[in-house]
Parts: C-alpha cells; structure tokens; sequence
C-alpha cells in the first residue's frame, strides 16, 4: 500500500482529482493501541492462551491483520487504506521491553497507510521516537507541531500526506493535542501550535494545490474534534483519537453514532468517526465522492475484533516469539485478589476507584516511614482493571506500565489544595490528572468553575482526619511523572520542596504490597466525595 503515497508536506502544484464519476472508498481505522499487541480480554488487559483459544478474547495485531485482508478482498486493496490515529506506543510489556520497535514491526506488517502522532509517543522523548520511525516506511504526520528545532524529528514527521485511494487524491491532515506538553515528555525543541489554525493552513495549501478530498486524522479527543469539523473549512471527514471514544452504527450502548455527523462553516455535513482503543475494533468508514470531489455519502461502523476473526498464522508466529521471554517474567504470581479490582478510565478519572485505592495506598505505605502524609496518583497513570483470582506480575504492569518510579517532597497545604484544584480541574473532558489519594480525603463540586472545585480538605491522622491547614508542611508520594509537573501539576515541580526520585518503580510497589497483603479485597475509601 506504500506505493500509494504521492507526496507529504510539499504537495506538487496541479495535482487534482482522478475521478470521472462518484467514486467510493474505505477508511480503515484505528486508535489508543497502546502497545496491545497480544489479545486483550474484557479489562482490555492481556489475554491468556487458554481465554483466547476459549474465544474471551479480542484485537490483538494478527486479528487486526485478518480484517483488514478480508475488507482489501472484499473492495480491492486499491480502495482501501489503513489509518492510526495515534497512541501506539505504551501500555503492555511489548512496549516496555523494546520501546517502540515492536510497535513498528507490526504497524509495518499490516500495511499501514499513514500514522498521526499521538502523545505517548513521546513518553520516552523525542529520540526514541525519532529512532524508531527511522525503522517504518509509512508516513508519519502532526500539523500542529514546530519541529524545526528537534533533530530527533525534524525529517521524519511531516504536516500532511497524499495518498492515491481508489484512482482519487485525498489529501490526510493531523493534529495532536497541545496538552501533551503536559501528560508526556516532547521536550523543549518541540513546539505546539494551535490546532485549529494549523489544520485550517494545511488544508488551505492542499486545496490551493487541487486536492479536494481532505480527511483530518487527528489526536485530539472527541469534543476537540467535533470543534475541527464545525470550524475548519475544507475538510471532508474526522478521523480521531484520544479519547477512547465509542462509536457505533449498531450498538445501543454506544458513545455516538458511527459516523456523527458535524455542520462545518458553510453548512455542509463532516462526518467524525473514532474506534475506543486496545485495537479491540477497527473502524471501517466508507466515503463516496463525485467527480467534482465533493463527499455525497459516508458511512460505516467500527468492527469488534472477536473470535470470529482468525488471527493471521504470520503474525501470531511472530508475537509468540517477541512474547516468549517476557512471559516468563510477567506469569509469575504476585498475590491474589478476591473480586475483580475496577480500574476503568470512566472510573478513575472521575471518581476514587477500587485501584487508585489499591496504588495510593499502596505508595503511603512504602513511604510512611520516611515522614510521607499523603499519596496522590493521576488517574490517568491507571491502565486497566485486574480480574478476580491469581495476580500476576504481567497483570499489575499491565495496569501501571510506564515505569514511574516513586517521588517523594514536601509540599505546604495550600499546594496540597492547589495541585487537588488542577486534578479535577478537566473531569468533563476525561483528563487523567484526576487525583487518586490516600492519606486524605477530600470533597469537590463539579458544579462549581474549574479552580474553585475543591470543598474541603482534610488530612488522615492517628486520631483520625482533621482539616488541612494551609500553612503545614506536609509531605507527599507521587510518581516522578507528575512531580516532574507532568498532568498539570506544575505547583509539585514548582513548589515540591526536597524533591527526590528515589524509586522504586510504582509497579514494583504495587507487586510487593499485594505480596504483603493478599489475598487482597478490592474496596473503596471514601476518600474522594462529591458534594450535595
């Protein structure tokens, strides 16, 4: 599918539509892998042999590949191209232990058309993912970022692409979210433009240059690109990431409909499409354009990647290779857990969660001997749920798989209450800077304006909670992530007093407290309230 690509960036003056009559093609999409190479089961955690075989199990790269070869059979591989709309990197032990270059492996062996960059991918910095996009041959775009300054990308991420689909030009644009600033590690030398802005001049120069056919592959998130398709003029479809979205043309319990339709500037409708994460679907968005270029149909659904879909033979061979000598480690059994412990997204970045319980408490009481008061984790650091029964070491990186290391400081109350303010600060968007605690509790009101949430603070003590006292020097475990400012917590960065990344990693912690304390009984606190 390479041979499809015409150009990126400097698109040829006079290029145009091939098209003498409506032409239909098809998308196929998706989003938020996150490292799932292997199957995932219904925690979207690793799924064992056994489950798989069982048919509990969905996605995984080789059932990813089957799908895509059936839709290529069905409408021929000319009219087909394969999207991502970031976030390949991070979330199993696959990206822990080659750091990216499975992810490229296997992103290469599907035939991947084009790649918008997504915000882990600069978990472990910009050289890495300069080093392992020099190992792909697909393009790889994100319109909204200056990387004049980053050598490490500078020649290898581009504004935008051109591919030949179905005998038409469409022209892909991207942006990624500015928030990455914040939730991952770009560094100083790579610059974030506004989204908006960014896309309307990419499109503006594909247009000028006769491509009339636009899609906007972006990591954004869903109210973002909603905002893309109401304000950007040009553009003929959203395909979107970030968010974990579901969309669906024919579950019930769908997030939207696949596709939602959106009114751009001059009234015309812009389909926006995403597909959850995992690579637990694949989203199949079909497009027909008449001769002119201009879109008259689109339609679809994303596809659940179920034991209906054979795993290709190729690629199973070779994830069983790549996984073999991380199995050993990641089965062996830590502890056990009499239920399921709930580390859902929906959860824990909205709420106090059965596994925020488990990881704060579990950092407090590493700590407790060297003067730490309280824990505070992003929800957005917790990964998946574990299930009922055996736990094993796979299962509890699975759920904490960036490798943060413990990060303890002292920190005045007022920075206490400052840091909790930014935490439930952009709960209506899902954020995963909403804090997890332990050590405290503390009631917000998502009624009130960002900044002014927070209701009451108070601090657990031998004779129990007392209020906080603004004036107090307390001290406070985190992950060096956010002690670092990252997830917004810039007062940790900016105010943490005798900060100090000693380690161990947060995984290891968790591993060694469930060791201590299993079988462990998932439960919440009352540490987190809303009020009334």
């Amino acid at each position: 599918m390479f041979a499809r690509i015409l150009c990126s960036t400097a698109i040829l003056a006079g290029l145009g539509s091939a098209a003498a009559a409506d032409t239909t093609f098809h998308i196929l999409h998706f989003n938020d892998f996150h490292s799932r190479i292997q199957p995932i089961n219904r925690y979207d955690s690793t799924c064992p042999a056994e489950d798989d075989a069982a048919g509990e199990c969905f996605g995984g790269i080789a059932r990813i590949q089957t799908a895509i070869q059936q839709m290529e059979a069905e409408y021929g591989p000319d009219n087909v191209a394969v999207m991502v709309a970031g976030d390949i990197f991070q979330g199993s032990q696959m990206y822990t232990t080659f750091h990216g270059d499975v992810e490229a492996e296997m992103m290469q062996a599907i035939g991947l058309d084009v790649m918008a960059l997504g915000n882990h991918e600069f978990d472990d910095g910009p050289e890495n993912l300069g080093r392992v996009l020099e190992q792909v041959d697909f393009p790889v775009i994100s319109g909204n970022l200056d990387l004049s300054m980053s050598d490490a990308l500078r020649d290898r991420v581009s504004d935008s692409v051109v591919l030949d689909i179905a005998g038409i030009q469409v022209g892909v644009v991207s942006a990624l979210t500015t928030d990455t600033m914040e939730i991952s590690s770009p560094g100083p030398n790579v610059l974030f433009q506004n989204e908006i802005e960014a896309l309307q001049q990419d499109v503006d120069d594909l247009t000028a240059q006769g491509v009339d056919v636009i899609i906007a592959l972006t990591h954004v998130g869903e109210g973002e690109d909603e905002m893309i398709a109401s304000q950007v003029t040009g553009i003929d479809a959203v395909v979107g990431g970030h968010s974990n979205t579901y969309f669906s043309a024919s579950d019930e319990d769908r997030d939207y409909a696949y596709p939602l339709m959106v009114s751009n500037p001059e009234g015309t409708m812009v389909p926006v499409v995403s597909a959850y994460a995992y690579g637990k679907y694949l989203g199949h968005l079909e497009l027909t354009v008449d001769d002119a270029g201009n879109l008259i149909y689109a339609g679809g659904d994303t596809i659940l990647l179920d034991a209906s879909f054979q795993p290709d033979a190729t690629l199973t061979a070779r994830v069983e290779e790549l996984a073999a000598p991380i199995e050993e480690a990641m089965s062996v059994v830590v502890s056990s857990s009499t239920a399921s412990i709930d580390g859902n997204r929906d959860s824990c970045r909205a709420r106090e969660c059965e596994m925020g319980v488990l990881v704060t408490t579990a950092m407090l009481d590493r700590t407790r001997a060297q003067g730490m008061d309280v824990a505070i984790t992003n929800g957005g650091g917790l990964r998946a749920s574990i299930d009922a029964g055996d736990i094993t070491m796979g299962e509890v990186l699975t759920v904490l798989p960036f490798q943060n290391t413990l990060s303890t400081f002292q920190l005045t109350g007022a920075g206490v209450i400052e840091a909790l303010e930014n935490g439930v600060s952009q709960v209506e968007e899902g954020a995963g800077r909403f804090p997890q605690v332990a050590g405290m509790r503390y009631t917000w009101d998502p009624e009130a304006e960002p900044g002014s949430r927070i209701v009451s603070v108070e601090i657990e003590t031998a004779d129990g909670f007392v209020p906080i006292d603004p004036e107090v020097t307390y001290g406070v475990v985190s992950n060096n992530f956010m002690r670092a400012g990252g997830d917004g917590y810039s007062v940790f960065a900016n105010d943490g007093m005798n900060a100090y990344d000693y380690g161990p990693g947060l995984e290891q912690v968790v591993a060694d407290y469930l060791t201590e304390n299993g079988p462990y009984e998932p439960h919440l606190e009352g540490r987190v309230m809303q009020a009334q």
